[in-house]
């Protein structure tokens, strides 16, 4: 039997209903997380959402940490899960009035389904529905239930915003940091370690190999070429130790302290860290800078059209919301 890929997975498990039909029955076996007006979530559903997210959390926290963030991970995704079932709830209305998504819309994206995580076998895609206990129908469903809300979304997209120069001029105040450009140096390194499994034999001295090919570097040996000889950093040993430009945050502290204190062209003594030795190699050197406003501005702009836009967009689920009976149970 096929296994459900992740993606496909993703698919199954973003239904935002649970059909009337089945309410009580989840009551019973579930568990219930919310009413929503006459429909219900439950706690599946909210866990079904959270799930992959939750697993790193459990990895990365333990004790009462683990415990918060759980707890604010489900109730986001519970909130997410009530205002798709708000939007689904809007779109009902608006079909009495003659709104409907056609059918074809609903084939084609399961269509491309079947195209893109089936290679076009149809029958594989059914089998794996049927393992999983869904229908082709219910599938549509939960499809067509996903093509409304994003559609529903997108139309309170508000368009006509329009951003004055105040307003980037205090975007770009309040947000310099995102537009600086850190120092860089352009590093090669060659690196020896000691007992090295590709070493001729046990008494090769490391640190004395390494201030050999120091002083060789010192009297003008190509740093290329030695590193391709030498290095034993099989990531940029063929590349003649090229490490390219480099941020205060790509190396360890004593190796960031040690580049960013070299000027260009500079060789550095040999650096012995732990098992290994080090020397590097300064190319070039960038200093911070920031970009100016006129080359942020269209960014920015962009930035803040698209948070006016959200916010249109939220103050019609909050609408939704006011107007609705929302009951909590968990």
């Amino acid at each position: 039997m096929r296994l459900l890929n992740p993606l496909f997975a993703i698919l199954l498990l973003s239904a935002i209903s649970v059909p009337p039909i089945f309410a009580q029955q989840a009551e019973i076996i579930d568990g219930v997380a919310a009413i929503v007006n006459n429909d219900v979530i439950t706690i599946s559903q909210v866990r079904e959402l959270v799930g992959t997210r939750e697993r790193v959390i459990r990895e990365a926290y333990k004790g009462p940490d683990l415990a918060e963030r759980i707890k604010e991970m489900r109730l986001a995704a519970l909130k997410d899960l009530i205002d798709r079932q708000l939007i689904i709830q809007e779109f009902k209305k608006m079909q009495e009035k003659g709104a409907n998504i056609p059918d074809y819309v609903i084939e084609d994206r399961v269509q491309g389904i079947i195209r893109q995580e089936f290679g076009g076998d149809r029958a594989a895609f059914i089998r794996t529905l049927q393992a999983q206990g869904y229908t082709v129908t219910r599938f549509k469903e939960i499809e067509k239930e996903k093509i409304i809300v994003q559609a529903m979304r997108q139309a309170k997209l508000t368009d006509n915003v329009v951003v004055s120069p105040a307003q980037v001029q205090a975007f770009y105040d309040k947000n310099k940091s995102e537009f600086t450009i850190p120092d860089q140096v352009k590093l090669r390194m060659i690196i020896l370690r000691e007992e090295n499994a590709n070493d001729v034999g046990r008494d090769a001295n490391k640190a004395q190999t390494a201030e050999e090919i120091r002083q060789k570097l010192v009297e003008g040996a190509d740093f290329n070429r030695m590193a391709q000889m030498y290095s034993e950093d099989e990531a940029t040993r063929d590349l003649g130790g090229d490490w390219g430009w480099v941020e205060r945050n790509t190396l360890n502290e004593d190796l960031t302290k040690a580049a960013f204190s070299m000027k260009a062209g500079g060789i550095s003594p040999v650096l012995q860290l732990g098992d290994s030795y080090y020397i590097l190699n300064v190319e070039a050197r960038k200093n911070a800078t920031v970009k100016s406003i006129s080359e942020t501005r269209e960014a920015i702009e962009q930035n803040i059209m698209q948070q006016e836009r959200m916010k249109s967009q939220q103050r019609w689920l909050d609408t939704l919301r006011q107007k609705a009976f929302i009951k909590i149970l968990t």
